[in-house]
């Protein structure tokens, strides 16, 4: 398929433009034996990223992807700062990009395309990993989880970066690799992509029925319509 008359690209970034499980797994069994419990292989966590700081913590200390019920607050709140904590001066160590993420970038933005980051991670952490991946100086606008008072996969932050840019969702597309992505985008009645190798709690990204699914992330610019590729 082609996407007609797009002026916009949003981006997840966990899971669709950087594996940061590994940094991320550390975070997590780091601050779960500063807590004394027990940490967790990464195949385990990686099925817990993807909603945000609070929600993998909790995940953790719950043991699975169901939050317990009778988490203790205050013990939540330790968690997350020690997880923050060591996060903020570990977020970039064993965190890559995925095969063809910055070359793509580079030719969409080249070809007039405004390029946006949407991700649930906080947005005081975007900056260092895009610096540190030599992905900065590419997104006309970043938008974090705590950005906006609803993040995805509520519509409020695609709706707003169509706002900001003067655009209307019909000139926009999102990709991502979750289902919160595509939930948010058909919320917004924006269309979307969805890439396979990311962090979808292992589900099948296509049961969320994206206009388009793909394995690579270069393959998004042979969506673009004729006008993208003189």
């Amino acid at each position: 398929m082609k996407f007609i008359n797009k002026k916009a690209i949003l981006f997840d970034l966990d899971g669709t433009l950087i594996d940061s499980a590994p940094d991320l797994v550390d975070a997590v069994n780091y601050m779960l034996e500063k807590l004394g419990r027990e940490p967790f292989n990464e195949t385990v966590i990686r099925s817990w990223i993807g909603n945000g700081v609070l929600v993998l913590v909790n995940r953790a200390l719950s043991g699975q992807a169901q939050i317990s019920d009778d988490l203790d607050p205050a013990l939540t709140d330790q968690a997350v700062q020690v997880f923050t904590d060591y996060y903020h001066q570990h977020s970039c160590v064993k965190t890559t990009l995925y095969p063809g993420v910055r070359a793509c970038l580079k030719i969409l933005k080249a070809r007039g395309l405004k390029l946006v980051l949407v991700t649930n991670k906080p947005f005081d952490l975007i900056a260092p990993i895009l610096t540190g991946l030599g992905l900065d100086g590419l997104f006309t606008m970043q938008l974090g989880g705590e950005s906006l008072p609803k993040r995805k996969p509520d519509p409020m932050p695609l709706l707003h970066v169509c706002q900001e840019l003067n655009l209307t969702v019909d000139q926009c597309v999102m990709v991502g690799d979750s289902k919160n992505d595509i939930l948010a985008a058909k919320a917004a009645k924006m269309e979307s992509v969805g890439l396979t190798y990311g962090y979808n709690y292992g589900e099948d990204i296509g049961k969320y029925e994206p206009e388009a699914v793909f394995d690579e992330f270069s393959d998004i610019i042979a969506t673009l319509s004729p006008e993208y590729l003189q």
